[in-house]
């Protein structure tokens, strides 16, 4: 998303005074989730023709020395060869309406597509060092994986000033081991992306039908495996009737659950019962006072 002429950005120049001043907290590793590159592909892919790179916020939550990036959001930028301009407004509304929906999450950096680091990337990376002080910024370097011969990748970096008296623009990017972290609820739609059987043809109904069918198949594993046990055919594994038994609910529970979601079937259930019973009783009396 490039910038409009009225937009009140912010123009970074490279002769700016600001002084880089190393954090005193550096991470040195990064977990990034599925989400947070999804938003960077989608945001790479409705970039106009003249934009080389886009930029955004990287969210979510670090400790002493990881940061777990959770999610991501586009920042308006345009680049020159004289100089680089960031919408700092649009950025950081854009953080408080994200504070809003993920109040846990913090700024831990920022993303570029593209595998290039120049000028305008120390820049970039000194005024989001400022945005997450005291702690270091990371930068996330997504390369799409379009321009020949390079190959799509991930790679996660953090500054370090060099030079006697630093400015901003003078710092080098420092390579940081960068994983792939995703939830349990992540990995259904992540096997349905990575399936070779995924058509983009299929309905909602197909992908709902094809779920339903392994949920059918785990549910027959389970219940093949628990007849074998009360066969004697294989010992019990304790750890696994205490799950099974938590999932499934034997007791009954305080929060509902599947026994709650039981007993309400059975409850419909009887009484869609009793009101046919009691409209054929009625019919028939009906049908015995007319005669």
């Amino acid at each position: 998303m490039p910038l409009s002429a009225s937009s009140s950005a912010a123009y970074i120049q490279n002769t700016s005074p600001t002084s880089n001043g190393a954090p005193s907290t550096r991470p040195t590793s990064l977990t990034i989730h599925p989400s947070a590159l999804f938003s960077i592909l989608d945001h790479y892919l409705r970039r106009t023709d003249a934009q080389h790179r886009v930029i955004g916020t990287l969210l979510g939550t670090r400790t002493d020395s990881t940061v777990d990036v959770k999610s991501a959001f586009a920042v308006l930028h345009s680049e020159t060869d004289e100089q680089v301009a960031v919408d700092m407004d649009y950025h950081r509304a854009m953080y408080d309406l994200s504070a809003r929906v993920r109040p846990n999450e913090t700024i831990v950096g920022w993303y570029s597509t593209g595998s290039d680091l120049n000028t305008y990337s120390a820049l970039i990376q000194n005024f989001y060092s400022q945005e997450t002080a005291p702690h270091q910024a990371v930068h996330v370097a997504l390369d799409t994986g379009t321009e020949e011969g390079k190959g799509a990748g991930v790679k996660a970096y953090v500054s370090s000033p060099i030079g006697i008296f630093p400015k901003p623009e003078n710092c080098v990017f420092v390579p940081i081991p960068c994983e792939l972290r995703f939830h349990e609820a992540e990995h259904s739609g992540l096997d349905l992306l990575l399936s070779s059987n995924a058509s983009p043809t299929q309905s909602d109904l197909d992908v709902l039908a094809s779920t339903l069918t392994d949920v059918q198949n785990m549910l027959n594993r389970v219940l093949a495996y628990v007849q074998s046990v009360l066969r004697g055919e294989v010992v019990g594994d304790k750890a696994v009737g205490r799950y099974l038994m938590n999932v499934l609910g034997t007791g009954v529970e305080e929060d509902g659950g599947w026994t709650a979601g039981l007993q309400d079937t059975l409850m419909v259930t009887y009484l869609a019962n009793l009101v046919r019973s009691q409209a054929e009783v009625s019919a028939r009396l009906a049908l015995t006072t007319s005669v």
